[in-house]
């Protein structure tokens, strides 16, 4: 796409399609639901075993013409762009040929003034790609690549974050969409851990998490997120000096948020949820403790404010020459 209204992405460029499910925040996939709605209802690329689908060259063109954009768009915004590689796949499925990763690499590397940003859920690939592939671990440690790990959850954290943190790269980091439970990143536990990796001589000596983004579910079947869990993560990142994007509430927006048409259309549609026990009735709208009253408004009703002010926190560009993890004077672990 020329444009996205992903909000910490300036493009999306797909060089295939198709992936499978491994993880519970997998459940209402976007993408799938796409993929069978192009296809008389039945995803011919998703699953185990199903064919990916490469794009057309004219889609991996796109790449080249914002490359030689640049000079305007960073006259303007005083940054790169930003592209969201793979928002219909996951570049490190093992169902995906090496030998597609490497031409996608091979364009990575033919547009140096792009800043891709490669999330994935299955990180724990990673580094075993990157040794058998030069130029994406180039790329990947010390090039134009952000690379990211899809969390939901502690159980997901606690798996997937030390993998992204043994990871070489430049930039690393967490994306919580959809957050599916209260999550708490080892940020008080890195810095002793870099330490015990440095006495040992690996590569991840140096290891942080630079960035960190988190939303609410959206699409008809979205699970709504707990407000505790979003704040509990935008302050931890405050205190560890990290960058924080809050992307969406998604479906669901806390009822103290919400206007009483809000209110009104919720109830009517018998579209309400509460985490906990209500204090104060059905049309509860103090929360107390672990209590939380949830109103589903949609997406665009329900907006990205996090306690009254839009976090959009990214990490340093690069542009200027500055650590990808000394923005603001976030601390380098």
């Amino acid at each position: 796409m020329e444009n996205t209204t992903i909000e910490w992405a300036d493009h999306t460029l797909n060089p295939w399609e198709g992936c499978q499910s491994v993880s519970r925040g997998c459940d209402n996939c976007y993408a799938q639901a796409r993929n069978a709605r192009f296809s008389r209802g039945v995803a011919p690329n998703w699953g185990p075993g199903a064919p990916r689908r490469r794009t057309a060259p004219a889609t991996w063109d796109h790449a080249r013409r914002w490359n030689a954009k640049h000079e305007a768009f960073f006259a303007i915004h005083k940054r790169r762009q930003r592209v969201f590689c793979a928002s219909l796949a996951d570049v490190f499925d093992n169902a995906v040929p090496d030998a597609w990763r490497i031409d996608l690499f091979q364009l990575i590397a033919k547009t140096p003034n792009l800043d891709w940003l490669l999330l994935t859920k299955r990180i724990g690939n990673v580094r075993a790609y990157m040794q058998r592939d030069g130029l994406a671990f180039d790329l990947i440690a010390g090039g134009n690549v952000w690379l990211g790990a899809t969390v939901v959850d502690q159980i997901e954290a606690d798996r997937d974050v030390p993998k992204l943190l043994a990871t070489p790269a430049r930039v690393r980091f967490v994306s919580m969409e959809p957050l599916l439970g209260p999550v708490t990143l080892p940020f008080d536990r890195i810095a002793q851990w870099n330490m015990l990796a440095a006495g040992h001589n690996q590569t991840n000596a140096s290891a942080s998490i630079d960035w960190v983004i988190v939303g609410g579910e959206s699409g008809p079947n979205a699970r709504p997120m707990h407000p505790d869990w979003a704040s509990s993560l935008q302050a931890q990142c405050a205190a560890a000096g990290v960058p924080f994007l809050f992307k969406q509430w998604g479906e669901w927006i806390p009822a103290q948020h919400a206007s009483a048409e809000q209110h009104a259309r919720a109830k009517a549609s018998g579209s309400m949820s509460c985490f906990g026990r209500l204090r104060d009735g059905a049309d509860a709208v103090i929360l107390s403790g672990d209590d939380a009253y949830m109103l589903k408004v949609g997406k665009k009703h329900a907006g990205r404010l996090l306690g009254g002010v839009t976090h959009n926190s990214f990490p340093e560009d690069g542009e200027r020459g500055t650590d990808a993890r000394a923005r603001d004077g976030k601390h380098v672990f």
